[in-house]
């Protein structure tokens, strides 16, 4: 029987004491049997019983040379981890894992299988002989010579100080103020006690070069770069931001009676941001050179200022508070003087989430630098000419770019990943290669499928793996020159999987709102679906702007203890329901104009677009049932999803689960709301507000929420809870101590997690009674 650490909280109206309001769901003649306790505990196992089921199945690979490279496969009951190298038969033993697990097993207080070592990479260290490794929430080094011996491993003791989701400095932490070396090894600058001092290491010779550091206005001793050739040198001079504190207490800690208070730097949307500006500082005189800020005034954030090759400019990308504005900086080195190379407006954003807002030099020198750009109305690449900022468009056509992978100056190639450009499913990752002058565009990956590619240090080959849904893992080892195949490297066999009942999904796409734009989803039936049945639907949300969601490799396991992939939905379509997900508009990969539906209207959440999607599907599909109301879940920004759609769309869906939600997005964390949102805060963050909409909302709401999450502020669901109740509504809420933003997905107890949710929807939107878990109980 699992112990659970939850407290079950149910949320009345004061109106109502603690009745329930409305009447079961009367359970259709035609719908699938009702589950019994073993059916719930055969969708907690199903992962466990279909993990192992799989061979060869292999992960991205690492090169470790130019000619041998390290990948982890499927094996019976496990994984292994194996080198191979170009023109070898076949794979070898990266390690031992046997002793491995050996060494690993005391330190971790448990046994450890060799075939299901705790960790799915490693890094190399000392010339191959260890690797270190991050588990169970920290990191571990093991040696790997004659004997295998591992130790806990702790960073070194100065680190750069951190940053509130990367924009506010956490002035309570010491910056490291180890001094610089100039690459000639002549100086050492430093900042120090607020004053921006050079030494001259030959004779010791110590200048102070500014004195005028202070706490509302310092010199960041963590931010010196060098020139090139040593004559001078940048740091940044920071007005710190907002050091907005959230507090946290832990309820339950494990290691003391009393409860624990936790503090941590986290701030809001509309909160003041580390200001930074540069300094140029000059060594044969000591002459200080302040940069002009009148193009990058009001920043969310200046990248860090990088010396060109020649020493004589800087540049730095400066994305404007808003995300409205985006700018290449150059800085004349000698004279201090600014100017914008190239630039991007938008009336609502420009995205620079994720590997959007790349570009490179070429050759350092600012001659040419390869830039994205959504401005045709596609993510695409372009050659800037450094001196004139005329753009050459490298890339074009319906379809984006996704990231930049190398730029290979040798060659005078680019190699990037995109998607769309291809027939089929257009958010199929592919990758490509480019000249400089945009000829010679060339696709890398020809299989159908989701590619993920690793170029060996000397670009002389790549190692392609690719799946499909229903295409387990294959991967190839490929001539960089041309791409042509020269080795099948592992071709994964899911059959054992397929035996045991595993079905791929289902893709499907439907015109969205405009009645037009193709919307794609997959959809997920009971591993015993019979089509003369009908099926209650229920939708896996995640909405967030920054990414499209639903998968299109064929791994069905999450990488971590999570019921939340392809085999959690089918472990809930085993009680008896049709699951599914879909990108709607406003999610990312797409076009701007698909994209751009978020902005400043996160509430949208592509609902329009997912309402028409299962329309056209109930329409071919009989056994597809959103008759009674579809059912929706989701973490996140999908747990906010999942109860605005109760609160917007309330005829339609009718029963939803959110974890962790940033209901409010006014409580979320300032970079990724004011990426969509903009700034300054407005009537934009109300409208999404799952607060200031509590009344609105109808149907069967369970919220869950860990109490320690970093990542959310656990407050926004209390704050939801709080409205709710004052609107009297009737919900469920579910406070997990101890646990964070990865509650019942990858932190225990994720069981329990489970069956509380799988619960929820049998009861509200099946209308069928649940075995008496405190009776029944479950593993």
């Amino acid at each position: 029987m699992l112990r659970s650490r939850g407290i079950h909280h149910y949320a009345r109206s004061l109106a109502l004491g603690l009745a329930c309001a409305g009447a079961p769901l009367l359970a259709r003649a035609d719908a699938p049997p009702a589950p019994d306790a073993a059916a719930f505990n055969r969708s907690l196992q199903l992962r466990e019983q279909w993990m192992y089921l799989t061979q060869g199945l292999a992960g991205p690979a690492t090169w470790t040379d130019a000619r041998q490279y390290r990948y982890r496969r499927t094996a019976p009951g496990g994984f292994e981890f194996v080198s191979r190298s170009v023109g070898q038969a076949g794979a070898v033993p990266a390690f031992d894992q046997a002793r491995l697990a050996t060494a690993l097993s005391p330190l971790l207080g448990r046994s450890v299988q060799a075939l299901r070592l705790p960790f799915s990479d490693y890094t190399l260290e000392a010339d191959g002989r260890a690797l270190r490794a991050w588990v169970d929430g920290g990191w571990m080094r093991c040696e790997l010579g004659d004997a295998y011996r591992c130790a806990r491993w702790s960073a070194p003791e100065r680190e750069p100080r951190p940053r509130g989701w990367g924009v506010v400095r956490d002035l309570s932490m010491p910056a490291d103020d180890t001094p610089q070396r100039s690459p000639d090894g002549r100086y050492e600058a430093q900042v120090r006690e607020g004053s921006v001092v050079l030494r001259q290491l030959a004779d010791g010779q110590t200048r102070v070069l500014a004195r005028d550091g202070a706490a509302t206005d310092f010199y960041d001793p963590e931010s010196i770069v060098w020139s090139p050739d040593s004559s001078r040198f940048v740091v940044l001079r920071v007005v710190p931001g907002f050091a907005r504190q959230v507090t946290r207490v832990e309820t339950a800690p494990r290691d003391q009676v009393q409860p624990r208070v936790r503090t941590q730097l986290y701030p809001k949307p509309g909160d003041p941001v580390d200001i930074d500006r540069p300094v140029i500082f000059e060594v044969a005189g000591g002459r200080r050179i302040d940069v002009p800020t009148a193009l990058f005034d009001n920043a969310y954030e200046i990248t860090p200022p990088q010396f060109r090759a020649d020493g004589r400019t800087l540049a730095f990308r400066y994305t404007a508070r808003g995300h409205q504005r985006v700018r290449l900086v150059e800085v004349d080195a000698q004279s201090g003087a600014a100017r914008s190379v190239v630039e991007e407006a938008s009336k609502t954003f420009v995205n620079s989430w994720w590997y959007r807002a790349e570009f490179h030099d070429v050759g350092n020198r600012g001659e040419q630098i390869v830039w994205m750009s959504e401005r045709d109305g596609w993510n695409h690449l372009y050659m800037v000419d450094g001196r004139t900022g005329r753009l050459q468009q490298l890339t074009r056509g319906p379809w984006v770019v996704r990231q930049i992978v190398k730029v290979d100056e040798a060659r005078r190639q680019v190699w990037f990943a995109a998607n769309g450009r291809e027939p089929g499913d257009p958010y199929l990752q592919h990758f490509y290669r480019v000249d400089f002058d945009g000829r010679n565009l060339q696709h890398m990956t020809p299989g159908d499928g989701w590619h993920e590619i690793s170029l060996s240090p000397d670009m002389n080959h790549y190692v392609d793996t690719w799946s499909r849904l229903d295409q387990p893992n294959i991967t190839e080892l490929r001539d960089a020159r041309d791409g042509h195949l020269l080795d099948t490297v592992e071709r994964g066999d899911a059959s054992a999987l397929f035996a045991a009942g595993y079905r791929a999904p289902e893709t499907f796409s439907a015109p969205g709102r405009d009645g037009s734009t193709p919307i794609f989803g997959l959809v997920v039936r009971p591993t015993r679906h019979d089509p003369a049945r009908r099926y209650p639907v229920i939708e896996s949300i995640y909405a967030g702007p920054h990414d499209s969601s639903v998968q299109k490799k064929f791994w069905p396991f999450d990488s971590q203890s999570s019921n939340e992939r392809l085999i959690g939905l089918q472990a809930l379509a085993d009680l008896g329901f049709i699951v599914v997900e879909i990108d709607g508009m406003g999610t990312m990969n797409r076009s701007k104009a698909f994209h751009d539906v978020a902005w400043k209207n996160l509430g949208d959440a592509g609902f329009p677009d997912r309402i028409a999607w299962h329309k056209a599907m109930a329409a071919r599909d009989p056994s597809y049932d959103i008759s009674g109301g579809v059912g929706i879940y989701g973490a996140s920004a999908g747990g906010q999803n999942a109860l605005n759609a109760l609160q917007f769309h309330p005829e339609f869906y009718t029963v939803a689960v959110a974890y962790n939600g940033c209901y409010d997005n006014r409580m979320d964390k300032l970079s990724w709301n004011e990426q969509w949102l903009g700034w300054p805060v407005d009537a934009s963050y109300s409208r999404a507000s799952g607060v200031d909409n509590a009344h609105r909302m109808q149907g069967k709401l369970l919220l869950i929420v860990g109490e320690q999450d970093e990542n959310v502020d656990p407050a926004s669901t209390y704050q939801v809870a709080d409205a709710l109740i004052r609107a009297g509504k009737d919900f469920d809420l579910l406070t997990v101590p101890g646990t964070g933003h990865g509650v019942g997905r990858s932190q225990e107890p994720v069981d329990y997690i489970q069956r509380r949710k799988f619960d929820f929807f049998v009861r509200h939107l099946r209308g069928l009674s649940t075995p008496d878990w405190n009776q029944q109980g479950t593993r």
